[in-house]
């Protein structure tokens, strides 16, 4: 497969990072909307494909490129699903990673069950009115800690500790996240829905 150039609903750097190695083998170049100097679509969904859709087709319409969105957040089922949608404003529309992850602890204080997961949904679609777009999901299930540990990664991964590990997603190695994670299995999903569309052509 040639590589074709596309762009990434999101200006988040991490997620940039991410998805540009987890979606090497599909030999894309992935460009952020930022590049194209484009203000982020309202995301106004009320739920992670609805806002993944959303995105997608708004970069992809502004560049005239085939569009790649990732909506992600982490779902603690003792909050009904909190911060979910909202993970990235949790602790207010302009807040930082520490102060939803300060919330988020905060929240759960008294709560007998810290069982969470992330969930991320990949959006694929070849242009703006795709009428099938590619749509992939992916979960990452494990328990939120007592406090922040660890300088990688980003959001809340610092409170994140994944199921058989003893340490926070930040305090994991990116290539050892990269294999586990939400976003790994969701990019598995989208290669292989890819690849299958690919062949039926």
């Amino acid at each position: 497969m040639p590589v074709q150039t596309a762009v990434l609903a999101s200006g988040n750097k991490g997620k940039l990072e991410e998805l540009d190695l987890l979606l090497a083998p599909m030999k894309f170049q992935l460009l952020p909307q930022s590049k194209y100097e484009i203000t982020p679509a309202s995301e106004t969904g009320d739920s992670f494909v609805e806002n993944a859709l959303i995105k997608a087709r708004h970069a992809s319409r502004l560049t005239s490129l085939p569009a790649f969105a990732d909506d992600s957040g982490l779902v603690v089922p003792s909050l009904d699903g909190a911060p979910g949608i909202y993970s990235a404003r949790y602790a207010g529309p302009a807040s930082s990673s520490q102060q939803n992850n300060l919330k988020l602890l905060e929240a759960l204080s008294d709560s007998r069950s810290r069982h969470a997961y992330f969930y991320c949904v990949l959006v694929f679609l070849l242009h703006t009115h795709d009428p099938t777009p590619i749509v992939v999901s992916g979960e990452w299930h494990g328990r939120i800690a007592e406090e922040a540990k660890g300088d990688n990664g980003f959001g809340y991964d610092p409170i994140f500790i994944a199921n058989d590990y003893e340490m926070t997603a930040a305090e994991m190695e990116p290539e050892l996240k990269n294999r586990f994670s939400h976003r790994a299995i969701a990019s598995a999903n989208l290669i292989r829905s890819i690849q299958h569309r690919l062949e039926q052509q």
